[in-house]
């Protein structure tokens, strides 16, 4: 079934990367202790496990708030995570409507 939305939310779009220097001494360990992989999202307000859709970027892809941010981001902006340092480098800031999916 189509998960459905919760609410909507405008939010700073951003990338990270596994680098120990945008990080800390762990950068493949997410916040909520799990490993980095595709699909992962930083944020410091949503509950980990929060499920959500940023469809103007990424169509109907869902993504799973495992990580924090520094706390100088503020608190509507989201990190996504990238493999590579250049890939998250080069996707720079956006801003964009995400969606937040019930259960």
């Amino acid at each position: 079934p189509e998960p459905k939305v919760a609410r909507r939310l405008l939010v700073l779009t951003t990338a990270y990367s596994s680098t120990v220097w945008q990080t800390d001494d762990s950068p493949h360990i997410t916040a909520s202790g799990t490993w980095v992989r595709d699909g992962i999202i930083a944020n410091n307000i949503l509950p980990f496990g929060t499920r959500v859709r940023i469809p103007e970027l990424y169509g109907d892809k869902i993504f799973v708030v495992e990580d924090r941010m520094s706390w100088k981001k503020g608190n509507n902006q989201i990190d996504i995570w990238f493999a590579e340092y250049w890939q998250a480098k080069n996707f720079g800031a956006k801003t964009t409507l995400m969606e937040i999916l019930e259960g």
